[in-house]
């Protein structure tokens, strides 16, 4: 039987290194992976990434590179050896393929954004695409696996397309999780951990619905409940 927690990441948006250390721990066994994005970066990222290592958890680097090649390829080389599992760049051609050549054969696995969640029809139109988000998204995720990319990350509304048209081995993220009945909040694109698992997403990235509830720990299991549920 498949762990939920397999499939459960905690996004760390805390307001520093030390709070996210203790949420980790207030959390413990209920929480296998955390986000670590760029907030943190320079509020004591690195220390917290090794210290959260140390401890037997895995680790998404949340820090959307997007540069030159060069750069991009030496800010992997720097995640790989500090021992991250999953790392984000934007899906552009070149970053990605600078991104998964500098991670060589190292277990880090590269995931590309393609549209955040936080973004609907109206925001990609103010932008100049007037397609629709789930086309933009098929034509980025496509990009980046043509470039080597691991897997991608979308919203949960696009995840069974993606699933239908990529590798089986593609290894999607999807952010903008609310539990049933949860408070949307600034993100658009959302989707329920259930429907997010039963249409093909392989990790639900959750922050506020765990970080802000009374009991953060109580709100992480009700979660993984829900994922395993959907995984039977």
């Amino acid at each position: 039987m498949s762990d939920p927690r397999d499939y459960l990441c905690l996004a760390l948006d805390t307001e520093d290194a030390d709070q996210a250390r203790r949420m980790s721990e207030t959390l413990g066994e209920s929480i296998l992976w955390h986000k670590v994005g760029s907030a943190l970066a320079v509020q004591g990222g690195e220390a917290l990434i090794r210290d959260l290592k140390a401890a037997g958890k895995k680790v998404f680097l949340d820090y959307k590179f997007h540069d030159i090649d060069q750069t991009v390829a030496n800010a992997v080389s720097g995640a790989v050896r500090l021992g991250v599992d999953l790392l984000t760049v934007h899906a552009v051609a070149p970053v990605v393929r600078a991104a998964s050549t500098a991670k060589g054969n190292s277990d880090t696995k590269i995931v590309a954004v393609t549209v955040l969640t936080s973004m609907d029809e109206s925001d990609l139109k103010a932008e100049g695409w007037s397609d629709g988000a789930p086309a933009l998204v098929r034509s980025r995720a496509q990009t980046a696996i043509n470039e080597g990319a691991d897997g991608v990350v979308a919203s949960a509304q696009e995840a069974k397309m993606l699933r239908d048209i990529l590798p089986p081995s593609t290894f999607i993220v999807t952010p903008g999780i609310r539990p049933a009945g949860g408070d949307a909040q600034d993100q658009k694109r959302i989707s329920t951990p259930a429907s997010a698992i039963r249409d093909g997403s392989n990790l639900l990235v959750v922050g506020r619905p765990i970080l802000q509830a009374n009991d953060p720990k109580g709100a992480a299991n009700a979660i993984l409940e829900e994922i395993a549920g959907a995984l039977n």
